[in-house]
């Protein structure tokens, strides 16, 4: 094993303001600690995250900002201290850096609800020395040995990308709601994280229906492992549906209102909002009354996500990839805005490696 003081000067993408774009500059990767790894990253999935980030679209964002927290690549180097992970291993980076990995949630593998509050992956702020975290449009990232996780044997590196964010996003609160065979399982939405729900749950062995507005969405629904489509739109089929579904897994990114799916949940059924970060349209509790519950998931801890890695190789589970360069990443944002991507795009990284 080897470790290093000197700093990694890094090829990156990122944005300076929020109407900036998001364009090329250089950073710096810190020296390694004792208990840190150096990736070599291969490829990066885009998140609308990202996108609402560097826009500072939430109000939080701290410039310059390099958004990515989908990242795959290979340990080139590891600290003193580590023992988790080697050279040339295959690795992963999701949502989160570090958290205190001492407090009552920490302990009991909910990283990512840490009472201290996880370390964003980009950001965020290092919880050492205070510097900001830059994410994975980038060639290089320096990470603590806990959150780099292990891409399972014969994984498709780039495929492996988005499993990082929309995976464990979706596994996460069907694992927490006990989903598998024999659960009733809806999923709204059908786009980068709700195609990940229906393959995740049908391999859970759910019963799984596709809900959508959207008429063109019921080959696609099929493709991907659904077992039923449920038009929204179509007020008969949902009346003819209220009461049915143990889950119905909420991946619509925009304000919307989610009582229609309410009433589709059975007594002490759940409804899982994993897609819209913000408010929503005001809703009368009458609803939640019939013992209908309503409720919100993050990503999942490391050992959850490392999990849902090994279960999608066990399984065969990809996401559906649109592979691009990192040149073209504000087109990718354009397509995502208008939905034009089936399902998610994952940049490869040896375009910013080649760039002059």
């Amino acid at each position: 094993m080897t470790s290093s003081t000197n700093e990694y000067p890094t090829k990156a993408y990122g944005a300076t303001a929020p109407d900036s774009g998001v364009g090329p500059m250089e950073i710096t990767r810190r020296g390694l600690r004792h208990d840190d790894v150096l990736i070599e990253i291969s490829h990066c999935g885009i998140c609308h995250s990202d996108l609402h980030s560097a826009r500072n679209d939430w109000g939080f964002t701290t410039y310059p900002i390099v958004p990515g927290h989908e990242i795959v690549g290979t340990v080139a180097a590891v600290g003193e201290s580590v023992t988790r992970h080697k050279i040339g291993d295959r690795v992963a980076i999701g949502c989160m850096v570090d958290s205190c990995l001492e407090c009552a949630h920490c302990e009991a593998d909910l990283e990512q609800y840490c009472l201290e509050g996880n370390t964003g992956t980009y950001n965020g702020k290092d919880r050492r020395d205070g510097s900001l975290t830059f994410g994975g449009y980038s060639t290089r990232i320096v990470c603590r040995e806990e959150f780099v996780l292990k891409v399972p044997e014969g994984m498709p590196m780039a495929e492996a990308a988005p499993l990082l964010c929309a995976g464990i996003t979706t596994y996460s609160p069907l694992r927490t709601w006990k989903v598998g065979p024999g659960s009733k399982v809806a999923v709204a939405g059908l786009g980068g994280l709700g195609h990940m729900g229906v393959k995740l749950a049908a391999a859970m062995g759910a019963e799984v229906t596709v809900l959508s507005r959207s008429e063109s969405k019921r080959g696609d629904a099929e493709k991907l492992g659904a077992h039923a489509f449920l038009n929204t739109s179509d007020k008969a089929a949902m009346k003819a549906k209220r009461g049915y579904f143990d889950l119905v897994l909420n991946t619509i990114p925009v304000r919307h209102d989610v009582v229609p799916y309410l009433h589709l949940l059975r007594i002490d059924g759940v409804q899982v909002l994993v897609g819209l970060i913000g408010p929503m349209p005001e809703i009368h509790t009458g609803v939640l009354l019939g013992r209908k519950i309503l409720t919100g998931s993050g990503i999942g801890g490391l050992a959850e996500t490392q999990e849902m890695l090994d279960f999608c190789a066990a399984n065969t589970i990809l996401p559906e990839i649109e592979m691009i360069a990192m040149q073209d990443i504000e087109t990718a944002y354009e397509r995502m805005e208008a939905s034009d991507i089936k399902y998610r795009f994952v940049i490869d990284m040896e375009s910013l490696r080649a760039a002059p």
